[in-house]
């Protein structure tokens, strides 16, 4: 087929300038027959070349992983896995502002939010679950027997062997080592799988796991979708031992499926239609503050983000007209201009998002503000913004208050008593996380522990202590993750009874 010249010397300068990341299996770098883009949802201009994997290359890299488990890192002492882990978050920060910018590329999140948080957990993640396994402990329990002379009984943590790790786009690095850093730490190997649109930091902590002298086959990536392709051959290998994933609740409920003939352990983490509670005695100016902070935080796209607000009524007009103005004021653009909110992860997310205020509108909600997408007159019209917006006047039977959005919005309704404002917020299917906002430490004792949720804040919002358990109810996920329970889903316990 001929091109025109012009058009093929576009084609090749493209090629020189556009990186190709290509997938990692047993130590090494490997080339995708298929490649996809990779395209910024900032001006819609394309970041990368990503190679995608086939069912060949995932099923090389699991066996690779089951290799090195059995024979290499299954076998090291534990002080020396956590050695390796921290050489790990040494590498992250070596290459901090390498990573800054591939998240950036990535998610058009803001400046601030990738070197506060998203960086900084990656490597965060390494070194508190290498310090934490270091000094977990095992139980033993000595028992009676009848001959008098008794038994000893003490449990051992046996790693799962293989893990398949599939991660989000919302906060790629963060939730991807989330994972990798307690799995790898209890002695399992990994097969992950980044989200397709956000490929780029996940290719970085491979190489920083080569860098560090992770054992080839301890860490593998494979790039590539869901159904038909990555994400499929992984969840549905039987040689993987268990699967961790954060995401869309519809895409768990697909993998428990598929992995439900091998009855493999499974640990998800899903999505969320999270309530703010607002009594008339809080400190208003930081309930205001912390709720521009839960609903419109990396745009709206964080699972813990809160699309339903509650207020007490006599604050309720007041709250309103504060948050609108709040949401006004922020500043929506490219993330080098020290904008607060970026654009959503793509345009196909934001038809979704785009889609809601027009069901909201035939439902009847009043727009307080936003509703609509920016104009910028540039290149950014390419991309996928969308204006922070509030919402009133809707039934709780409303699709946009009942159904996860996953976007900068929220709706706000008035509740006269503290029964009624814990009915509403629990009148949901889902339970990950709520926030409370009072200045009566009593009734925040109270309500909280009234949330049928994983996590609740009172008085802030998205303040973590990686050793606390994390994870929802309902459809928002299976199992708990942090800490201990991290130690506990990736290594579960065999008992030893040994008679005496």
């Amino acid at each position: 087929m001929a091109f025109p010249i012009a058009s093929l010397e576009s084609e090749i300068s493209k090629a020189r300038t556009v990186p190709v990341l290509r997938n990692f299996v047993d130590g090494v770098f490997v080339e995708g027959q298929v490649r996809f883009d990779n395209v910024s949802p900032v001006d819609g201009s394309l970041v990368a070349r990503v190679c995608e994997a086939d069912a060949a290359t995932v099923d090389a890299a699991v066996k690779a992983a089951k290799r090195a488990q059995r024979e290499v890192w299954g076998r090291m002492p534990v002080a020396e896995r956590a050695k390796v882990l921290h050489r790990i978050a040494d590498g992250i920060e070596a290459r901090f502002e390498e990573f800054v910018a591939a998240e950036i590329a990535d998610t058009g999140k803001s400046q601030h939010q990738a070197r506060t948080i998203d960086i900084p957990r990656g490597a965060a993640n390494f070194r508190v679950f290498a310090d934490m396994v270091k000094v977990a402990g095992q139980e033993c329990f000595e028992m009676d027997t009848p001959d008098g002379q008794g038994a000893l009984n003490y449990s051992v943590a046996r790693p799962h062997g293989v893990v398949g790790v599939i991660s989000p786009w919302n906060l790629p690095l963060l939730l991807l080592t989330w994972k990798v850093a307690p799995a790898l730490a209890t002695g399992n190997c990994v097969v992950a799988k980044p989200s397709e649109e956000t490929p780029s930091t996940a290719t970085l902590l491979a190489e920083v796991m080569q860098g560090a002298g992770v054992p080839a086959g301890v860490f593998n990536l494979v790039h590539g979708f869901g159904p038909g392709s990555a994400g499929e051959f992984l969840t549905a290998h039987p040689d993987v031992d268990a699967i961790t994933f954060t995401g869309a609740s519809a895409t768990g409920s697909a993998i428990m499926k598929v992995a439900a003939p091998t009855v493999k352990p499974l640990s998800f983490e899903l999505g969320g239609k999270n309530a703010a509670i607002v009594f008339a005695d809080a400190d208003f100016d930081a309930a205001v503050a912390g709720t521009v902070r839960s609903v419109f935080s990396n745009c709206g796209q964080v699972c813990l983000c809160s699309e339903r607000v509650y207020v007490e009524r006599p604050i309720f007009d007041r709250f309103v007209a504060a948050l609108a103005e709040r949401a006004r004021a922020l500043t929506i653009g490219r993330p080098e201009d020290g904008v607060d909110m970026g654009p959503l992860i793509s345009r196909e997310h934001r038809e979704k998002v785009t889609g809601y205020f027009e069901i909201a509108r035939a439902e009847g909600a009043t727009f307080v503000t936003g509703g609509r997408v920016p104009v910028f007159g540039d290149e950014r019209d390419a991309g996928a913004f969308v204006e922070p917006t509030i919402l009133t006047g809707l039934p709780e039977t409303a699709r946009t208050v009942r159904e996860e959005i996953f976007g900068p919005i929220c709706h706000i309704a008035p509740f006269d008593s503290e029964e009624e404002a814990v009915a509403l917020a629990n009148d949901t299917d889902y339970g990950l996380a709520a926030a409370v906002w009072t200045q009566d430490i009593k009734r925040g004792h109270r309500v909280a522990r009234q949330m049928e949720v994983g996590i609740v804040w009172v008085n802030d919002w998205f303040l973590r202590d990686l050793r606390t358990p994390f994870g929802g109810v309902g459809l928002s996920g299976v199992g708990r993750e942090g800490g201990r329970h991290s130690l506990a889903f990736y290594a579960e316990p065999s008992n030893i009874c040994i008679k005496l």
